[in-house]
């Protein structure tokens, strides 16, 4: 059984926040959990820095949308203000591995990192 740790516990808190719709659509909710140096690497290849993430998410998340299926979520702490986290999203017939480092800042883990990379059954 995986160990009790309140800063893997806080970063997939996080994690799963930003899959929700009330958080994505809300360009303050999401940048609350952003780090003033967040970027990702989407599933699409782009390169995504804060402002245009946060922008993008409260333009096209739709009250209501259907949620983000998540899987096979785990987590390490890499170092006292670092946590990795990966997991498997389907969302609307696509499949994503997901990574994530969250860093601690002020008090508070904020995603640092994010990257996305498509998969299909046949690739897994």
């Amino acid at each position: 059984m995986p160990e009790h740790n309140p800063a893997v516990e806080s970063a997939m808190e996080g994690e799963l926040a930003l899959l929700t719709t009330k958080i994505r659509c809300s360009p303050e909710r999401v940048g609350a959990l952003l780090h003033p140096d967040f970027h990702e690497f989407g599933a699409s290849g782009r390169h995504w820095s804060r402002a245009a993430i946060i922008a993008s998410l409260a333009a096209t998340t739709e009250p209501g949308a259907r949620p983000v299926a998540v899987s096979a979520l785990r987590g390490v702490q890499l170092a006292p203000d670092l946590v990795h986290l990966t997991y498997d999203t389907e969302y609307d017939g696509s499949r994503a591995h997901r990574s994530s480092l969250w860093r601690r800042a002020e008090g508070r883990w904020l995603l640092w990192f994010h990257q996305a990379t498509p998969f299909s059954e046949r690739t897994t």
